[in-house]
């Protein structure tokens, strides 16, 4: 609370009764508790960042199993289920103090893998629908990520910072997404947007390559 704030309250009789901000500050002190609590827990347990790593992989070809056969409310909750533990394991890797390099290598491998498999599963949907042109742009979109996650592990290896662009993991997991879940057919809001999100996937991801590439070229130069 600002001092004029609390001169107010003194003048008018309230100068007993708790600020917000203490009170926000309680809040925030209990919440802190309780993550340092659940933190503890997790740490303890016998969970590892490989089992995470792993369970995201597993989702995420659930995912992709689901899609091919046209189940895209339930692919959509697998997949992202499965992206968020991908994107969380390093985290915990780092909290944990349980990570190894083959734990960092495998959940980079795995990460790529997953993106894949789930699009490829996509195009596969729209070839068997005769929509070439959609089956085209998700293998663009593989192909985009792939090179979104390339170009900035590449540029890193040099010595060069590479964050630029918008088609960030998690921006696409949530494109993706939402494609899956009002996609023809899908039932829950019957918007057909699962062509228009791997257009917007190819077109981003191929954008933001281009732009990582001369990000890196300005710094190297």
């Amino acid at each position: 609370m600002a001092d004029s704030e609390r001169q107010d309250d003194s003048l008018s009789g309230r100068a007993g009764a708790p600020s917000r901000r203490g009170v926000r500050s309680d809040d925030d002190t209990a919440l802190a508790a309780m993550r340092a609590r659940a933190r503890e827990r997790l740490i303890e347990s016998r969970l590892t960042p490989n089992a995470i790593s792993l369970t995201g992989f597993a989702l995420n070809l659930l995912a992709a199993g689901l899609v091919l056969a046209d189940l895209f409310v339930a692919a959509a909750i697998a997949f992202a289920v499965g992206s968020l533990m991908d994107m969380l394991d390093g985290r915990y890797s780092r909290m944990s103090g349980k990570g190894t390099a083959f734990g960092a290598f495998l959940d980079s491998t795995l990460d790529r893998v997953e993106e894949g498999v789930v699009l490829a599963a996509v195009a596969a949907y729209f070839a068997r629908h005769g929509q070439d042109a959609a089956a085209g742009a998700t293998v663009l979109a593989v192909v985009g990520s792939y090179m979104v996650s390339y170009t900035r592990a590449r540029a890193e290896a040099l010595g060069a910072e590479c964050k630029v662009g918008i088609a960030t993991r998690p921006v696409r997991v949530v494109i993706l997404t939402a494609g899956l879940l009002l996609a023809d057919g899908a039932g829950v809001v019957d918007l057909k947007l699962l062509e228009p999100a791997v257009y917007l996937l190819a077109g981003i991801t191929v954008v933001t390559t281009l732009q990582r590439v001369h990000h890196v070229r300005r710094q190297l130069a």
